[in-house]
């Protein structure tokens, strides 16, 4: 084992990511400045694409972050029949799920039932599809729809908060499937959607647009909540959620129900690019 591998395993990771969380928005105007100017620069971010340009209007890391993109710097496919990216990023892995589980990296694997918190809730997907999505310091931080739907229940699933870095990847056996994540479960004209929100170490922090922030606080034990009949429906390339910093987004689809389009590993993804194709939409 590596020892940055090792340092996974041993270092306080809700310690450090709660200190994390308090940094990224503190107010002190030369520190902020200072942090996303080198953010910035070292990430070649591209401010050209964002609502506000300027890095220093940002009042706290954490507004720069999660950063509105401008009108038109994000458009849905053309064909209303396809599934839209989620994200912008890279692919870290996509396809099929083989007999319940979704493939991590060479020799990895793990069950989406693991994934999901809840067996019941992952046996529509156990020959299904999944796209797994990481999201880097430069990209845009909000999540989109790839299809319209109403929102039935989230779980708030405790654990680690390893890193989601493609070398952390390859290395840390089942990474997804215990990480700290909010799992979002739809019923679309297909059927049932899933999209997982995972944390990461130092960049733990998810909100959602019907809930305001969700992670933090970390849980201690699963956290489920019904909205079923609450009227939450979301349509197809709207936003669904943010990370409060970055990590991974993992979108599920029953058998049957979509085809998504080939992607090599690393690819890049822009929100609102064709995923796949819906097969039997209502």
């Amino acid at each position: 084992m590596s020892p940055k591998v090792f340092l996974q395993y041993v270092l306080p990771h809700r310690l450090l990511s709660r200190i994390a969380y308090g940094v990224a928005r503190t107010r002190t105007v030369w520190f902020k400045d200072w942090l996303i100017q080198l953010v910035v620069r070292k990430f070649n971010v591209d401010m050209a694409e964002a609502a506000d340009p300027v890095p220093t209007n940002y009042p706290h890391f954490n507004a720069f972050f999660t950063r509105e993109l401008k009108p038109g710097a994000r458009t849905a496919d053309a064909d209303p029949a396809t599934l839209v990216m989620p994200a912008d990023g890279k692919i870290s892995q996509a396809g099929r799920i083989e007999a319940g589980r979704i493939f991590q990296a060479k020799g990895q694997s793990f069950t989406a039932a693991e994934l999901l918190g809840d067996e019941a809730m992952a046996a529509p997907y156990a020959d299904g599809s999944f796209a797994n999505i990481y999201l880097s310091p430069r990209d845009y931080h909000r999540v989109h729809m790839p299809w319209a739907g109403t929102l039935v229940e989230t779980l708030h699933v405790p654990g680690r908060l390893f890193t989601v870095a493609p070398w952390g990847v390859q290395a840390i056996p089942r990474l997804f499937a215990r990480n700290e994540r909010l799992v979002c479960h739809f019923e679309t004209e297909f059927g049932p959607m899933c999209s997982v929100m995972v944390g990461a170490l130092l960049v733990s922090g998810v909100e959602s647009v019907w809930n305001g922030e969700e992670i933090p606080p970390y849980a201690h034990k699963p956290v489920r909540r019904d909205w079923r009949g609450k009227g939450i429906t979301l349509g197809r390339f709207a936003e669904m959620a943010r990370f409060n910093y970055g990590s991974t987004v993992i979108a599920l689809f029953p058998r049957d129900a979509v085809a998504l389009d080939a992607f090599a590993t690393e690819t890049p993804t822009r929100v609102g690019q064709r995923l796949g194709r819906v097969l039997r939409p209502a």
